[in-house]
């Protein structure tokens, strides 16, 4: 242990067109700051997590955290990216400054504007996650990729449709209760399971609710070291933080499998010192049902191919043994890139805290954390208690 979040702020997620990223970033870096109850002239460091590769026309954008406080000016600031796991970087990126004992106090933030951006654009820029030399051609963009995955898994281990629809249900369901979600809707099982014309098929077997929202918005956390975090009203303690990273084509790996995912778990849980069981609740990366489906299996809730028996079960269900996506994932709570990693550090903040308003938990000890960039290749876990 050699970090906390200390404090914390949170946009609400989707089209914000009277937003921009300068807006967004400097408004939740301020707020994360009061909410930490420390002053500006105490940051030691500024991590920033924005993937843009086009969303955006202004690509230096470290430098707008300083505009949240004229007491940040001439502070260290860094934009960090690594795809759809930006936002766990920039996080991890702090924990390594404050582990190095280069910084005491470092904010950390993450942004994302998507919906400005036209339609047939959008899917080219979330392709540049891919191995473009192999999968650039890929119809439907990055959700055709994950669609290729999807028929992959079914020809391999059977149609698995109804599990998919039973993910999509489940994190919508959830994401009623999250302020802060993009979609707050429960839209049933029925209604995900179905083709139809407000559900119509994207790519492969995947279906408008197995894929996750194209959304706006920002987060920001403040990490402290122990000692400073000790003298603070509350904070909450990384008992571990892992990042591994995958080879980017996927003709290199069984891509079915997701092994950084599995390698990252099992490293992460060995540092904590503990086992899946001993997890209150888990934060996942549910870009489309189907990786949340494989990711129950690479972490170990299930055997290869036996995915479908979690979400059956009900082990993963806001009262099931497991709770994952408590806040509704980013199938309900949406997705913009660089801000979801930090995203779910916040909330999963937020509950050990007990201050996850309608979305908490019964007294959550534990909760883990994994965002995942591209199709598996950049994979952070991050498991986090309270300390005070």
């Amino acid at each position: 242990m050699t970090a906390c979040i200390v404090g914390w702020a949170h946009t609400p997620f989707g089209k914000h067109d009277a937003e921009t990223v300068e807006s967004m970033v400097v408004r939740v870096a301020a707020q994360a700051l009061n909410d930490a109850g420390i002053g500006p002239e105490d940051v030691d460091e500024i991590v920033l997590g924005h993937f843009n590769a086009g969303f955006s026309a202004q690509d230096f954008t470290a430098s707008l955290v300083l505009q949240a406080d004229e007491k940040l000016r001439f502070k260290p600031a860094t934009r960090v990216e690594n795809a759809c796991a930006t936002g766990s970087a920039a996080v991890h990126q702090g924990l390594k400054a404050i582990a190095a004992k280069s910084a005491r106090v470092v904010l950390v933030v993450g942004v994302e504007q998507m919906t400005t951006t036209p339609g047939p654009e959008i899917g080219e820029i979330l392709k540049k996650a891919s191995y473009l030399a192999e999968d650039g051609d890929t119809p439907g963009g990055f959700a055709g990729i994950f669609g290729v995955i999807a028929d992959g898994y079914f020809q391999r281990h059977g149609d698995q449709s109804d599990a998919l629809a039973a993910i999509a249900a489940k994190n919508h369901r959830n994401g009623v209760n999250n302020p802060y979600a993009q979609m707050r809707k429960d839209l049933g099982f029925d209604f995900c399971r179905a083709e139809s014309d407000k559900n119509p098929r994207v790519a492969g077997p995947l279906k408008r609710t197995d894929c996750s929202l194209v959304s706006d918005g920002a987060a920001a956390l403040v990490l402290t070291d122990v000692s400073t975090a000790l003298r603070m009203d509350r904070a909450v303690a990384f008992r571990a933080a892992r990042h591994v990273q995958d080879y980017l084509p996927m003709s290199k790996r069984d891509i079915l499998k997701f092994e950084g995912c599995a390698e990252v778990w099992a490293k992460a849980l060995a540092d904590a010192g503990v086992t899946l069981d001993d997890l209150s609740f888990v934060e996942t990366h549910d870009c489309f049902t189907i990786a949340e489906l494989i990711e129950y299996e690479a972490m170990g809730l299930a055997k290869e191919g036996e995915g479908a028996r979690v979400i059956a079960d009900g082990v993963t269900a806001i009262d099931g043994k497991l709770p994952v996506n408590p806040s509704g994932g980013l199938k309900s709570k949406g997705h913009p890139i660089g801000a979801t990693g930090v995203s779910m550090h916040v909330l999963t903040a937020m509950q050990l805290a007990g201050e996850a308003g309608d979305m908490q938990l019964d007294a959550p000890e534990l909760g883990g954390i994994f965002n995942m960039g591209g199709a598996a290749v950049a994979n952070y876990v991050s498991i986090l208690e309270r300390l005070r």
